[in-house]
């Protein structure tokens, strides 16, 4: 952006920072937030914590997006402030100041508009993840569990609440597949554009000679499902099964045979729940996670019957889309976008949000490009 006017920049930005709340309605969010700090005040709130859960997690999502658009807002009033100051005094400190703050605010209200893309019709939800080790060995198990740790740590530098809903443990290290949800408002819009093949290459840390190794994990992201979805199970068509929880390693971390796995048979969907120490809860959870398949399944099939009305091929994001490099030199690279990172540890320690956003931004244009 160098060589253009600041008060030209500052000009532009305020232009876009008024669409974006043009798109987000403050008004409605303004009441939406009245009507839910009056159920938040209701005595009996708590009676069913679930439902307390949605309603106080909602509550502070949209006063989160409420304080950071007025604070966007006042940050850039006050940065023409600032460079008036800088010129009347002509101090090149002040100047030097406002150039840094510039730069930042044209991050965050770049950042905001992202989240102004994110309309699609499950894009609001929470997400389901489930991460399965693929090619690679006991390195690909390894890889598998980084992912995991990767995402959680995201979702935590975000304060956003997860659970884990089942880890199947891989016998030497790592996992072969875990399944959790991120329980925030558009963590499913927000997160959708990193379900697909991730790629490591690294030196074998379980390899004696040293060699240097390729592993694969795949990321498989839906939205959680509502009371509003209609998804039509038949009991006749489930195998359930119990078994005793398991730790790394395969050892028993329960007395009992509380998990549960049900095999959905028509689509040969298996899924598993762990964490509760109560078979039934385990069924539950097993069961919230398979009606949350079975819904993205359905759409995809609506989504391809609509695309073959129109003539058109569904885009894939099943395929590679990463890939993260530690040797012979560090480069984390997304395969659609472009986008790249010089510091794995960082990604890897879930600072991922520029892979995030120029996804969105891609996925966007890709469902925007006529048939």
């Amino acid at each position: 952006m160098a060589g253009i006017d600041p008060a030209e920049e500052i000009n532009e930005l305020a232009g876009t920072l008024r669409s974006i709340q043009d798109v987000l309605d403050l008004g409605a969010m303004r009441k939406q937030i009245a009507e839910l700090e009056d159920q938040v005040a209701a005595p009996d709130l708590w009676d069913d914590p679930e439902q307390a859960q949605k309603v106080t997690s909602k509550l502070s999502h949209l006063q989160g997006e409420l304080n950071r658009v007025e604070g966007l807002v006042r940050r850039l009033d006050d940065l023409s402030v600032l460079y008036e100051l800088a010129a009347e005094e002509s101090d090149e400190d002040t100047r030097t100041e406002a150039d840094k703050e510039l730069a930042s605010l044209r991050s965050d209200i770049g950042a905001l508009e992202v989240r102004t893309l994110l309309s699609g019709p499950y894009d609001a939800r929470e997400a389901l993840l489930t991460i399965n080790s693929q090619a690679g060995g006991v390195d690909a198990a390894d890889w598998a569990e980084m992912l995991l740790r990767m995402y959680l740590r995201w979702a935590e530098r975000k304060g956003y609440p997860t659970e884990v809903y089942d880890t199947s443990y891989a016998e030497e290290a790592g996992i072969k597949s875990a399944t959790f949800s991120i329980k925030a408002p558009y963590a499913y819009g927000t997160l959708r554009g990193e379900h697909g093949t991730h790629r490591l290459v690294r030196i074998s840390p379980f390899d004696n000679q040293g060699r240097r190794q390729t592993s694969f994990a795949g990321v498989d992201i839906v939205p959680v499902v509502e009371q509003t979805d209609h998804i039509d199970i038949n009991e006749d068509e489930l195998r359930i099964d119990v078994y005793r929880s398991s730790g790394p390693g395969g050892q028993g971390v329960n007395t009992t045979d509380s998990a549960v796995r049900i095999t959905h048979l028509p689509t040969n969907i298996v899924v598993s729940c762990q964490n509760e120490r109560s078979q039934l809860q385990n069924r539950a959870s097993a069961m919230n996670v398979l009606q949350a398949k079975l819904l993205e399944r359905k759409r995809q099939e609506e989504a391809e019957r609509m695309s073959e009305l129109r003539g058109a091929s569904t885009t894939s994001w099943g395929t590679q889309i990463r890939n993260y490099v530690l040797h012979p030199y560090q480069i984390v690279k997304d395969l659609r976008t472009g986008t790249e990172a010089g510091n794995p540890t960082a990604v890897l320690d879930g600072d991922i949000d520029e892979f995030i956003e120029s996804e969105i931004r891609w996925m966007r244009r890709q469902e925007s490009e006529p048939a």
